[in-house]
């Protein structure tokens, strides 16, 4: 008698790998994406379900960073004032915590001198912050002025060392105008500061506007389930 195996084998593919579906099975995906498939979507289906729940908050984002960046672009010297004196406010912050530190570290036989003059230097910059605003924004402009010179000067000297098929002009190009900012913020540096914060509208305002379409792309979609719990419902 013949005692061959001739039971017919059962397709164990699931429905999703069938003919005409959109969603291939976990077999047929490389090991690094099958660990993401399918728990990945119905992550990102509680994620987007949750985002549209509470689209108000990414609105008032979007709102603020707008009436930020009008502000910043009407009244630049105000926004200056208001950054430098945000920046005074967290080294003095930032210095009581350091000194706070350097104490507790001195109880318990620790070194703790490094703490304290990083405290006091902490203390002095929001003193300067405070005292002379002004000085501050040259200051930090000063400072961008030779990062935009030193890293302009250096792409300009590795651009000599690159093919010319490789882009080498337009290494060349950045280096050159890196420089020439650098150069120019220099020369007018509360120009500069201002152009800084006109910068920095324009990317507050685009940014809030981008905040408020997706708000509203998310209201839209508010009621509606994620498909991991829809599939899971009883019909």
């Amino acid at each position: 008698m013949d005692t061959r195996d001739t039971r017919i084998p059962i397709n164990t593919r699931s429905d999703a790998s069938e003919p005409g579906s959109s969603r291939p099975s976990s077999a047929s995906l490389p090991p690094e994406a099958a660990a993401f498939w399918p728990s990945g979507w119905s992550l990102n289906d509680d994620m987007s379900a949750v985002l549209a729940r509470n689209w108000w908050a990414i609105a008032l984002r979007g709102v603020f960073a707008i009436l930020f960046g009008i502000i910043a672009l009407f009244l630049p010297l105000v926004t200056i004032t208001a950054l430098v004196l945000l920046f005074g406010a967290y080294m003095l912050v930032d210095g009581i915590f350091v000194i706070v530190a350097a104490v507790r570290a001195a109880r318990q036989h620790e070194r703790w001198g490094w703490l304290v003059v990083e405290g006091i230097a902490d203390f002095v910059a929001a003193a300067i912050a405070f005292l002379w605003p002004l000085a501050t924004v040259i200051a930090f402009v000063i400072l961008m002025a030779a990062w935009a010179i030193v890293s302009g000067a250096i792409m300009t000297a590795a651009a000599f060392r690159l093919r010319v098929p490789h882009g080498r002009g337009w290494m060349l190009f950045g280096g050159i105008v890196s420089m020439i900012w650098g150069v120019l913020l220099l020369l007018w540096p509360l120009i500069g500061a201002v152009v800084l914060t006109w910068w920095m509208a324009a990317y507050a305002l685009f940014f809030g506007g981008a905040l408020l379409v997706l708000a509203f792309r998310l209201r839209s979609r508010r009621h509606e389930a994620p498909p991991s719990t829809a599939a899971a419902q009883p019909a």
